[in-house]
């Protein structure tokens, strides 16, 4: 019986943080919607020279690999929505969830740069 009140417990915090979560995975023109709203703040993930081959318009670099990379994230302001890219979506997934966590109210994962590209979003 006390086995299953701590799954039973387990399930529901679980849940809880799953509905709680701030961050989503968004399609390419989804992204291009949220670029349309002021006070988006667009995320580059991917090290310095992946970002300089080319960008997002407007696109801030923080790269995931950095050793100052959790400090420059806790700067960041966490009322404002975030939307990240890298070059396939994973490093900027695991960022999504590391600022939901943090506490950041709205984080969208818009996947890979490459893709964003295709589909005709402004780069510089």
């Amino acid at each position: 019986m006390s086995r299953f009140l701590l799954l039973a417990f387990a399930g529901a915090l679980t849940f809880t943080q799953l509905s709680c979560s701030s961050n989503t995975s968004v399609t390419p023109t989804e992204t291009a919607a949220l670029l349309q709203k002021p006070d988006v703040v667009v995320l580059d993930v991917r090290t310095p020279e992946e970002y300089a081959d080319g960008h997002l318009a407007g696109a801030r670099n923080i790269d995931f690999k950095a050793p100052d990379f959790d400090d420059r994230i806790a700067q960041l302001d966490k009322s404002k929505t975030y939307v990240l890219y890298c070059a396939s979506g994973n490093r900027s997934g695991k960022t999504a969830t590391l600022m939901a966590e943090k506490g950041f109210a709205k984080v969208d994962n818009a996947g890979g740069f490459k893709d964003l590209k295709a589909a005709g979003l402004p780069t510089e």
